[in-house]
């Protein structure tokens, strides 16, 4: 699949993220990879997870690669999200690498479309341990490194599916319905310390996880014309710009919030 990059440019050392570790889950493709390379850019030392297989570790080896080569920072260290004992282990090479994480991107997903009554009860648990005790799991274990410096930014994905109620997709809507409720919960904890808890909540994004939850592109693109007040495509560079807006100090009075980059399919 094709990558639109919007802003191709060489890392900047005095960028909006200079001097700060980034630990971005899943990012070995789409939005997670878009938004590794977009804060490498600005000055960041990537973390970037992906799924221990050879796959997904090709291709976050893939990234590092074209981060390196514009002069950023980056390493590639494997880890399933969803178990304690490989988040405790990644965070921790992650802070003998470049230090403490001072921001966190907990975009790493799962999802499979599929008739509601034929989820098997293994399908519903791995989701959830993916996609809400991953982002739990994950949390916990930079919140130790933000706390000591009064400082941090946390940011969960959920999806615009949440808002539609999409069928075929139960155990996935369920589970990013409830990192919304996870993400403003985390604000409301952690304010204190100084550490800001926001969400994205992406819409039909062209993306390889779009491809793997089982959705049609021809009906996608459909459906983007008619729903969307932009009528076209988004793709996962459309994004990265409000991950960085939120991963910076230019919003530094923004907690607590769900930030929909949808085109306009979800207004009001």
């Amino acid at each position: 699949m094709e990558r639109l990059v919007t802003n191709p440019r060489p890392a900047n050392a005095g960028g909006r993220l200079a001097g700060r570790v980034a630990l971005v889950t899943g990012a070995s493709w789409g939005i997670g990879a878009s938004v590794a390379e977009l804060f490498a850019r600005e000055g960041a030392h990537v973390v970037v997870n992906s799924y221990p297989d050879d796959k997904m570790k090709t291709l976050a080896d893939g990234v590092v690669s074209r981060i390196r080569a514009a002069g950023g920072e980056a390493v590639v260290i494997p880890a399933d999200i969803s178990s304690e004992e490989q988040v405790t282990e990644m965070v921790a090479k992650a802070k003998a690498e470049f230090g403490d994480i001072d921001v966190l991107v907990t975009n790493a997903a799962y999802g499979n479309r599929v008739p509601w009554h034929e989820i098997s009860v293994k399908q519903w648990d791995y989701t959830q341990a993916v996609n809400v005790r991953g982002a739990f799991l994950c949390a916990r274990a930079c919140y130790p490194g933000m706390l000591r410096r009064k400082a941090g930014n946390i940011i969960t994905v959920t999806s615009v599916t949440v808002e539609l109620g999409m069928a075929g997709l139960l155990d996935y809507v369920s589970s990013k319905a409830a990192l919304i409720g996870f993400t403003r919960a985390l604000a409301r904890e952690v304010g204190k310390d100084g550490i800001r808890v926001n969400s994205v909540m992406p819409g039909a994004i062209r993306t390889e996880q779009e491809i793997a939850l089982g959705f049609d592109e021809e009906e996608l693109k459909v459906l983007s014309a008619q729903r969307q007040c932009l009528p076209r495509r988004g793709f996962a560079d459309d994004l990265a710009g409000t991950f960085l807006y939120l991963a910076s100090d230019d919003s530094s009075f923004v907690t607590g919030q769900v930030i929909n980059v949808d085109g306009g399919w979800i207004h009001y």
